[in-house]
């Protein structure tokens, strides 16, 4: 065998399949991660009285939810500015959570665990009282 040939392994084909089937589970488990949030996100949208296909179109979706927990969705413009919007990221979960009536250990959830807890808020018996 010269130097510049390849030797085929019967590792190389193992590490292959392997990567691909982690791959693949990777995918899915992240596919069903976008619907379980979308399945929440429009269920919250129906609750506050806005349309729920709101939260399949991008910009939009982003503009009522601040329209939902702030009451003015040109609020989601300050979250273009660096360092501003991870502040605005947190103050949208609390005022999010206030306006479902839900107090500050939900907020708290809300950002650390929000799948969780946007399922939680879109399938309780809350009802949306408004932006507080």
């Amino acid at each position: 065998m010269n130097a510049g040939d390849y030797y085929y392994d019967s590792y190389d084909a193992l590490y292959a399949t392997i990567g691909t089937g982690v791959l693949i589970f990777y995918c899915i488990f992240v596919l069903a991660i976008l619907v379980i949030t979308l399945v929440a996100q429009w269920k919250i949208f129906a609750k506050a009285g806005k349309p729920g296909w709101a939260c399949l179109v991008p910009f939009y979706s982003t503009y009522c939810l601040y329209d939902i927990a702030m009451g003015s969705g040109w609020l989601f413009l300050l979250a273009f500015i660096p360092c501003v919007g991870f502040v605005m990221a947190i103050i949208l979960n609390i005022k999010l959570a206030q306006a479902f009536g839900k107090g500050i250990g939900f907020a708290v959830g809300l950002i650390f665990l929000p799948i969780i807890f946007l399922l939680i808020l879109a399938f309780s018996k809350d009802e949306y009282i408004g932006p507080q």
